[in-house]
């Protein structure tokens, strides 16, 4: 398509000259900002689908794809309802819990916590807390010894596996009197990490016998939690949930309880995408620019080209490569930083936390304990293919404008 006379022409133009200083520097400007305006969205759009996904995997591990509760009265048959929702085709798991809520009190401290009862079993059958027990375990959890609690709480109260941790119940026993709060002391079978604040700092596993016994409810549960094979399915599912659960049930699925703020994260990483994409569009701007004064300065060389019988076409054709050059290598520069950031983010976040003396990603305000990137290649290449293109058609208009220079006028004003 290009000949070898262009392509040296091109490069040729390419090369600063003391004269073409001022046009080498936006050129230079040019090829810096598309580099970094690529790897920048390259970075920016793993941060947010590693973030996304991490959160999602985290709280869907613990809280379930679908949950049924009672409307008004708790779930009395719930070994049978579980039975039956573990049949229906895509449920993977179906959990008797029970959900409360409980004043914590250990070693001076008082704090709210969320309670929930289960099985030894099926708290041992979720990965996310099985696989992250960093004291004690889940036998003696299962054994009826004492209840799970996140690292942050054991933390925050000073607790360790054999500790005490007394829970006050805000339903308590109606007296003569008044209402008179549950008052019960546990032990600490073990503590867990998953890795999200919000859970290990506020979620407290008790085994369903002694959560049954706490909370008043000896035959019965407030929710049944269900794992599906692919959570996209779970709204679907969730219609058959609802004809076995039957009526007086409400059927919930992660998409109603957790859509607000997964859509929040959908908008935002939409909005970053189109500011970022900003970034890409200026440098394309000055391509254009820089072009444009290239073309100028080169009025006589291109006069002189058009004499010696170069046709418009292979004129256009050289501005048009010296643009795309920029464009091309500055987007697979762009492209390979953009790889080695997401590659070694979290090393990068460490190092930069040190350089500043401050913590760059807390837990507590972003949720997770690291940095996560993850790389969608079709996202990638979308960004790619968006800065050659962008990159290409700013060099349409100064490459035409050389192709259309008159030589007679070119030569006349020299």
């Amino acid at each position: 398509m290009f000949s070898a006379f262009e392509r040296m022409v091109a490069m040729r133009y390419l090369r600063a000259r003391r004269k073409e200083g001022f046009v080498s520097v936006i050129a230079g400007f040019s090829f810096v900002g598309i580099a970094l305006g690529v790897a920048t969205l390259i970075v920016v759009m793993a941060v947010m689908n590693g973030f996304r996904q991490d959160i999602m995997s985290r709280i869907l591990g613990v809280n379930g794809h679908i949950d049924v509760s009672g409307t008004t009265t708790s779930v009395a048959d719930f070994d049978d309802l579980a039975l039956a929702f573990r049949a229906i085709p895509g449920v993977t798991s179906a959990v008797p819990m029970i959900h409360g809520q409980a004043m914590a009190t250990g070693n001076n401290r008082t704090d709210g916590v969320l309670v929930r009862g289960m099985r030894g079993e099926d708290l041992a059958a979720r990965p996310w807390i099985a696989e992250h027990i960093l004291e004690g375990s889940l036998d003696a959890y299962a054994a009826g010894e004492g209840l799970a609690i996140g690292s942050r709480m054991a933390e925050r109260f000073g607790l360790r596996v054999g500790g005490s941790l007394t829970l006050i119940s805000p339903s308590g026993q109606v007296t003569a009197f008044g209402t008179v709060p549950r008052v019960q002391t546990f032990k600490i079978a073990a503590v867990f990490n998953v890795g999200m604040s919000d859970f290990d700092s506020s979620i407290v596993f008790m085994p369903l016998a002694a959560a049954q016994t706490y909370y008043r409810y000896p035959d019965s549960v407030t929710n049944i939690e269900l794992h599906v094979e692919n959570p996209d399915t779970a709204r679907a599912i969730a219609r058959s949930i609802g004809e076995v659960a039957g009526p007086g049930r409400r059927v919930l699925t992660w998409e109603q309880t957790n859509g607000p703020f997964f859509n929040a994260l959908q908008v935002e990483r939409n909005v970053m995408f189109l500011i970022l994409t900003l970034i890409i569009l200026v440098a394309a701007f000055n391509i254009i620019s820089g072009l444009i004064m290239l073309v100028k300065d080169k009025a006589r060389d291109i006069a002189i080209l058009r004499t010696m019988g170069a046709a418009s076409g292979s004129i256009m054709r050289i501005f048009f490569m010296a643009g795309a050059s920029i464009g091309t290598v500055g987007t697979l520069l762009g492209f390979g930083l953009g790889l080695v950031i997401c590659e070694n983010i979290e090393a990068i976040r460490q190092f930069l936390s040190r350089l500043a003396g401050t913590d760059l990603f807390s837990p507590e305000i972003y949720y997770l304990s690291q940095l996560p990137a993850e790389m969608r290649w079709s996202e990638t290449g979308s960004v790619v293919v968006m800065s050659l293109v962008l990159s290409f058609l700013a060099t349409l208009y100064p490459s035409w404008r050389a192709a259309r220079t008159d030589p007679v006028e070119a030569l006349r004003y020299e």
